[in-house]
């Protein structure tokens, strides 16, 4: 007799979320009001970001992850924009390094000090001014460096070299209306947009076209998000012709039909995915709601699985997302949100029970590290990579970061410039299309380079002395522990 299997197998089914103590929360804050379906948090491992209430301009706030408990009001804020903030972004290649967009038309990127901010930060490393209307949507690449995508209200989508503030696609005509969202593919060679017009597009920025489509993704009029999964599947949430909330999978190579479709309820609220690469897991936060569901995406159907919600009493105004090397190892925990109440930020653990204190391999495949994959001019070339991963077995730590350093180029040159000579004392450009040193945007210097061989060295050497050290303690333990039981045999040889 054969029996059916009735629950299907998972290693998430059990996941949990658990948000942290009160004095663990950042209070006082006065979240943003503004009317705009973005997430008004950014996480990285060394810093969060709220965009907050401000008068007579734009502002965000820039906080170490350390630095809980309540904010003074008078907490120096990122005050450079003459507009509400509507989007930010840390640049996943530098954790001091964040993009701003906001309704004076304008892209900002800021270079965070080591420990925060000591006071206002006015003046921007780079400002980008090309859109005209407001800029709602930021995006990084995520393995080229110093690329970064700006969507504005213009319906134009801008892709930009921040290392020497041009310009490098302009992308108009390919959409007829508001664009609500942009996600890249993991190796950065497209990206996909979800448009007032009910329309998700796949788009070759390199080539300004529309690769794929597919109208009336979703029914409803209100606002729906795409996402680029790992494997070049998109994910949508959206609204029906009843106004219910939706789910839904999509094959790029054939959009005439979704490959899963889920409804969920009849809330309004705009539906915001985050999705794990390593774990395949999409978690949803609908704005204005309390909980955040969760689902499995498999290669077999329905392909889309739920798995659980963590409910919480206070609804959301906005929410965060920890990359995956920013989180704790130790503890299984496998994402971590930042939840924005009103006036408060609540950090959310997400956490696989395990019995075991090892190391997880399944829960913990190497991930995309701070480390670009190719240059700004590399990518414009043609180059496609994917991101250079590492490992968290060891709780993955980052070398020391460097300096954001603008180059700009003159008006006149020409759109894709030669490359620049390399200096005697410096290495060889990887790239005949490499650009000058001072044209990089910082990012941690790879191990093994000079500039860190010295510390390393030291260490190692300590790491050796210690490791002599217990061996010779180990060694007289045990010469000890052979005289203990020559006696203990001795002395029951003559009770005998």
């Amino acid at each position: 007799m054969s029996f059916r299997k009735v629950v299907r197998q998972s290693k998430f089914r059990h996941v949990f979320g658990q948000p942290v103590k009160t004095e663990q929360c950042y209070d006082d804050i006065r979240v943003s009001r503004v009317t705009w379906d973005s997430t008004f948090c950014a996480v990285n491992p060394s810093f969060v970001a709220i965009i907050v209430e401000a008068s007579g301009g734009g502002a965000f706030l820039v906080l170490p992850l350390h630095k809980t408990g309540r904010i003074d009001k008078s907490y120096p804020t990122v005050c450079g924009h003459t507009g509400p903030v509507l989007d930010i972004e840390w640049c996943p290649h530098n954790d001091h390094v964040i993009a701003s967009g906001s309704e004076d038309c304008t892209v900002m990127v800021w270079q965070i000090p080591e420990g925060g901010l000591s006071q206002p930060l006015t003046e921007p490393v780079v400002v980008l001014e090309g859109h005209s209307k407001r800029v709602g949507i930021i995006s990084w690449h995520p393995t080229a460096r110093n690329v970064l995508l700006s969507a504005g209200c213009d319906n134009v989508v801008l892709i930009w070299n921040v290392g020497t503030a041009e310009e490098l696609y302009r992308l108009e005509g390919l959409h007829p209306d508001l664009i609500y969202s942009v996600s890249w593919s993991r190796d950065g060679s497209r990206f996909c947009t979800a448009c007032k017009d009910k329309s998700v597009r796949v788009i070759d920025p390199r080539r300004g076209t529309v690769v794929a489509e597919k109208e009336r993704a979703h029914e409803g009029a209100r606002p729906m998000r795409a996402i680029f999964l790992a494997d070049g599947k998109i994910f949508t949430t959206g609204f029906s012709r009843m106004s219910e909330r939706q789910l839904a999978l999509w094959d790029t190579e054939n959009l005439e039909e979704p490959m899963g479709l889920q409804e969920l309820d009849s809330s309004n609220g705009a539906l915001l995915p985050f999705y794990d690469p390593d774990t395949n897991v999409v978690y949803v936060c609908g704005k204005g709601d309390s909980s955040i569901r969760y689902f499995e995406i498999t290669e077999e159907p329905p392909y889309i699985h739920f798995l659980n919600t963590f409910t919480s009493k206070e609804p959301q105004r906005g929410m965060g997302w920890m990359p995956k090397r920013g989180l704790d190892v130790s503890k299984c925990e496998i994402a971590r949100f930042y939840k924005l109440h009103e006036r408060r930020c609540e950090p959310i653990i997400m956490t696989v029970p395990r019995k075991s204190d090892l190391f997880q391999d399944d829960l913990y495949p190497d991930t995309a590290g701070p480390e670009p994959a190719m240059e700004a001019e590399e990518w414009v070339a043609g180059q496609t990579a994917g991101p250079v991963l590492v490992s968290l077995r060891q709780a993955y730590v980052p070398s020391k970061q460097r300096d954001l350093k603008v180059s700009r180029r003159s008006l006149l040159h020409d759109a894709r410039p030669a490359a620049a000579a390399p200096s005697p004392a410096a290495p060889a450009a990887p790239s005949p299309t490499a650009p000058a040193a001072t044209a990089r945007l910082s990012a941690p210097p790879a191990l093994g380079t000079g500039t860190t061989a010295p510390t390393v060295g030291g260490r190692l050497e300590e790491v050796l002395q210690e490791v002599a050290a217990l061996r010779a303690l180990v060694a007289e333990q045990g010469q000890r522990i052979t005289r203990l039981e020559e006696q203990l045999s001795r002395l029951e040889n003559g009770h005998v």
